[in-house]
């Protein structure tokens, strides 16, 4: 299913949310959500940012919103230094 999504020109999509806590409204959280969506209407994000505000008590204070790049062949690199410990 996933692998269909990112055919589709979906990426992995990661979103910083700060909210102000609800007995402490001077205080910042943060929520990680994650999820694959499609860019720039971001329509996961969207409706679940839309539940957020109809449900949950926490305002919201800001999104911050990254993505991965599209599928590409894995990297592989050689470790420069090796270390021992004793």
């Amino acid at each position: 299913m996933s692998l269909r999504l990112q055919l589709n020109d979906y990426r992995l999509t990661t979103a910083e949310i700060l909210y102000r806590l609800p007995d402490h409204p001077t205080l910042l959280q943060t929520y990680i959500w994650q999820e694959l969506d499609l860019a720039p209407s971001y329509p996961q994000l969207r409706r679940f940012l839309d539940f957020w505000t109809r449900s949950l008590e926490g305002q919201l204070h800001s999104v911050r919103v990254t993505q991965q790049g599209p599928i590409s062949p894995p990297v592989l690199r050689h470790a420069t230094v090796c270390l021992t410990l004793h």
